[in-house]
C-alpha cells in the first residue's frame, strides 16, 4: 500500500515545493499566482463557505453523471440493436460535443430558469458521449459466436443480450463513466458559470471561483479549484472501486484487486 501511494505523494510534494519557491521569488504577481501556503490559509479561513458550495456542485455532478450514464447506456444499446439508428443518431451525438455551451445556455435558462435543471442538462450534454462511445465499442467487440450459440439453444434476442452482450458491455460503460466523471467536474463549473451568469444568489464552486477572481480574492479562488481537483480524483477512484463490485470479471477489476 505504501509503495503504491508513495510515488504520487512525492510528486505532489515536489510540485507544491516548486510552486512555493516560484511564487515566493516574485516572478509572478500574487494576484495571478498565489503561493500554496496562501491558498491553504484561504481555504482554512473559508472552510464553511467552500464546503457549502462544494455540496451544491457535488449534488449537481452526482445527478448529472447518473442521468448521463442512463442516457448514454440506453442510447448505446439502441444504436447496437439498430444499424439505421446508428447511422442517424451517431453523427448527431458526435456533433453535440462541438456545440459551445454559451450558445445553448440562454435557451436552457429560458426553458427551465436559473435552477438545477439547466445545469444538469449541460453536465449531461458534456458527459454522455464517452459513455456512448465506450459502450458501443464494447458491444461491438462481443464474440458473435457466443450470441449464435445462445440463439441455437433457443435463447431469445433479449436473453442473448442479457447473458452475453450485457456482461461484456458493462466494463466498457463503466470505463466511459470514469472518463465522464473526470470531465463532469469541469462540466459543473461550465454549467454554473454559463447558466447562472445573471442569477442572484447562485451557489456552487464554479460561481464562487468566478466571483473570487472578479473581486481579486485569488487565493480563495485557487482553494475552491483545489477542492474541485480533489473531488474529481475522489469520484474517479470511488467509481473504480464500484467497478470491482459491478463487473468483477473485467481485466481491469482483476488487476486493481492485486
Amino acid at each position: 500500500m505504501i509503495r503504491r501511494w508513495l510515488p504520487p505523494l512525492l510528486l505532489v510534494v515536489a510540485l507544491l515545493a516548486a510552486w512555493e519557491i516560484y511564487a515566493d521569488s516574485g516572478a509572478a504577481d500574487s494576484f495571478v499566482l498565489p503561493a500554496p501556503h496562501a491558498i491553504a490559509q484561504a481555504g482554512f479561513d473559508n472552510t464553511g463557505l467552500l464546503l457549502s458550495n462544494l455540496a451544491v456542485t457535488a449534488r449537481e455532478v452526482g445527478f448529472g453523471i447518473a442521468v448521463a450514464l442512463l442516457v448514454g447506456f440506453v442510447l448505446a444499446v439502441a444504436i447496437h440493436f439498430s444499424p439505421t439508428l446508428r447511422r442517424a443518431v451517431y453523427p448527431l451525438a458526435v456533433g453535440s460535443q462541438a456545440v459551445p455551451i454559451p450558445v445553448v445556455a440562454p435557451l436552457l435558462v429560458f426553458w427551465w430558469g436559473f435552477g438545477t435543471l439547466p445545469k444538469l442538462a449541460v453536465i449531461v450534454l458534456i458527459c454522455f458521449f464517452p459513455i456512448v462511445v465506450t459502450t458501443v465499442d464494447a458491444l461491438a467487440a462481443v464474440d458473435p459466436d457466443q450470441v449464435k450459440l445462445l440463439r441455437t439453444l433457443n435463447a431469445s434476442r433479449w436473453q442473448a443480450f442479457r447473458f452475453a452482450e450485457l456482461p461484456a458491455a458493462l466494463p466498457g460503460a463503466l470505463s466511459g463513466a470514469r472518463i465522464a466523471l473526470a470531465i463532469a467536474v469541469i462540466a459543473a463549473y461550465i454549467a454554473e458559470t454559463g447558466t447562472a451568469t445573471y442569477a442572484t444568489g447562485a451557489t456552487g464552486l464554479g460561481r464562487e471561483i468566478n466571483s473570487d477572481l472578479t473581486s481579486l480574492q485569488t487565493p480563495r479562488a485557487y482553494a475552491a479549484a483545489a477542492l474541485l481537483f480533489a473531488f474529481a480524483i475522489t469520484c474517479f477512484y470511488l467509481l473504480t472501486l464500484a467497478e470491482r463490485r459491478l463487473a468483477p470479471w473485467s481485466a481491469r477489476s482483476r488487476g486493481a484487486s492485486r
